[in-house]
């Protein structure tokens, strides 16, 4: 693989290859997204992505930001992760127009996280023209593509911009990209009264104070045990034949998630990775991972024994041990990610909308993309309001 350098982008496909001069350079690492040990895990499990890595530079040769980037071979009918939704709602529409090939995967190029809802393709540098950037970001992805025969990508996707970006990223609709929006990122403001998990409870109206203790009534009988860099090696094989029964039933994938990655996570991350597995006396049930990001709780994937889960509320204590984790690390959000909304609105998330931007390669396919893109709407569902009229969610 190979992609020749231009006048403000310089190309790498591994973490490794890019010099310690430019991560010194970008100051990027404190978002852990953009750091070495969690871009180098995600790289190193997943063989059938192709990675690669976007750093723009001036015309002095100073860096002003950095992508990340991943080719997936796109089967329509394996979709699994946060895209699955909007797929759900283009399929048939896109094979009659032939956007979507029945057998042929399309490749399609994501700036963004796979596995993560989120702003984690893009860090700009401060003090930069970031309308530009997205333009000279947009160009770099173009010239990528045209330029490395094995990898041309059929489609791109800039993935998950909070609304506060917007008169940032709509700068693309100039190269010809079609923002949309899917389903919402279910977003829990910690309040600053909040200092332990009873805090919390008090804090909610008398209907879900009875509905969360029932919660936790129905879910006494399950043992959590942490997993630590420790014993992740004893708990692995049993994690990821939960999670392959969770995903064997799914409807749609996009590559499954290799669990091996979260020994990676836990040794260079230690205790900012969360991962918490949950017994039923000595079988497992579930487990939750999440991820410590400077003053946020990322929810990460989750593992269900979906058989078992009404009888003990399995997945709702799961919601309420999030919550409990963010307010013991006195942290500001905690961020649950997309799909099943209305649960997660029951314990206080509210949605974040998340927009994201697609082209098509061939123009005039490009162009009816654009007109079905516009139908897309993120799944309604029925906001819950759990607070009492004082609500946290609104505090500063």
């Amino acid at each position: 693989m190979f992609c020749s350098n231009t006048n403000n982008a310089l190309f790498f496909f591994s973490v490794d290859e890019i010099p310690e001069k430019i991560w010194q350079s970008l100051n990027c690492e404190n978002n852990k997204y953009f750091g070495r040990c969690f871009l180098k895990s995600i790289e190193k499990n997943h063989s059938n992505i192709t990675f690669f890595y976007i750093v723009l530079i001036d015309e002095d040769k100073n860096t002003t930001a950095f992508a990340s980037i991943q080719i997936v071979n796109f089967y329509i009918d394996g979709i699994r992760n946060d895209l699955e939704l909007l797929v759900r709602k283009i399929k048939n529409i896109g094979r009659k127009l032939h956007i979507i090939p029945n057998k042929k995967p399309l490749k399609l190029l994501i700036c963004g996280n796979t596995f993560v809802s989120g702003e984690h393709g893009v860090f700009i540098k401060k003090n930069q023209n970031k309308k530009l950037i997205i333009k000279e970001l947009a160009k770099a992805i173009s010239h990528f593509s045209s330029s490395n025969k094995k990898l041309k990508a059929d489609a791109y996707l800039l993935k998950d911009f909070v609304n506060e970006s917007l008169f940032i990223t709509n700068e693309l609709k100039e190269d010809h990209y079609h923002p949309f929006l899917v389903e919402p990122n279910m977003l829990l403001t910690i309040s600053k009264n909040w200092k332990t998990f009873d805090d919390y409870l008090a804090s909610m109206k008398t209907k879900f104070r009875v509905k969360a203790r029932k919660a936790f009534k129905q879910s006494n009988f399950l043992k959590i045990e942490e997993v630590t860099s420790k014993n992740i090696d004893e708990q692995l094989p049993k994690m990821t034949a939960l999670y392959q029964k969770v995903a064997d039933n799914a409807d749609f994938n996009l590559g499954n998630f290799n669990l091996a990655t979260y020994k990676d996570f836990k040794e260079k991350l230690g205790e900012n990775y969360i991962l918490k597995t949950y017994w039923l006396e000595d079988r497992i049930v579930g487990f939750i991972s999440g991820i410590i990001n400077q003053n946020s709780l990322d929810a990460h994937f989750v593992g269900i024994d979906y058989e078992l889960n009404r009888e003990y509320a399995i997945y709702q204590r799961m919601l309420y041990d999030y919550i409990e984790i963010a307010i013991n690390k006195q942290l500001k959000t905690l961020n649950f990610g997309r799909t099943a909304s209305e649960i997660k609105s029951s314990v206080g998330a509210v949605p974040q909308d998340l927009t994201m931007y697609l082209r098509h390669k061939k123009t005039i396919t490009n162009k009816i993309l654009k007109l079905f893109l516009q139908r897309v709407q993120p799944t309604p569902f029925q906001q819950k309001f759990p607070f009492k009229k004082t609500t946290p969610i609104n505090e500063k």
